[in-house]
């Protein structure tokens, strides 16, 4: 039995990142880019253009109408990108923050990519292993997929783009595989459910 494909994917990246400067920014960019190219619809969430609280703060939602806008961003969508710099060997507190106002609701049966930067030659591979957790506790179907980027403050040219070709093709096959996942996760979710 074939799948039923979405034909125009919703993908949302959420960009772990505040830097003005930020290279985490720049990726995300560069792979909604090509996930266009393949036919989804892209949406990047910067988090320094967001009013979000603190998770668990009590908070008035009536007072923070940003949290209800990215839980229907991302409950809307069929692929999402994580993407993050590594800080202190794991992800930002801002993307964990974002990710936490949400619920199995929002994420649950969603397609998601992961995406790191770091200043390190090693890259943020301990940053993309704590949100692959993250991804299998929220019921999302995270890819093999995953691009760590290491000395991000060089990694990329003028036109921003990456200077490693290794790295430009990973971060390419990565968006094209979120697009397909993307493209039959909701039939995946309600075969799984069925």
């Amino acid at each position: 039995m074939l799948l039923e494909e979405v034909a125009h994917p919703r993908i949302v990246a959420i960009c772990g990142s505040l830097g003005a400067d930020s290279s985490t920014r720049r990726a995300c960019e560069l792979a909604l880019s090509i996930a266009e190219g393949e036919g989804a619809q892209t949406t990047l969430v910067d988090l320094r253009e967001w009013h979000l609280p603190f998770a668990a703060s009590g908070f008035d939602a009536g007072e923070w109408p940003d949290v209800l806008r990215l839980n229907d961003l991302v409950q809307n969508s069929e692929g999402l990108l994580w993407a993050t710099p590594e800080y202190h060997g794991s992800y930002s507190g801002v993307l964990k923050n974002a990710l936490d106002l949400g619920s199995f609701d929002q994420y649950a049966g969603k397609a998601v990519a992961l995406l790191g930067v770091a200043g390190g030659a090693i890259g943020a591979t301990q940053a993309l292993g704590h949100l692959r957790g993250i991804a299998r506790t929220l019921h999302c179907l995270c890819i093999n997929e995953q691009v760590s980027i290491p000395r991000a403050y060089s990694a990329f040219d003028g036109e921003g783009k990456l200077k490693d070709e290794k790295l430009a093709a990973g971060v390419e096959h990565m968006a094209r595989e979120l697009v397909r996942w993307s493209k039959i996760a909701p039939a995946l979710t309600a075969k799984a459910g069925a």
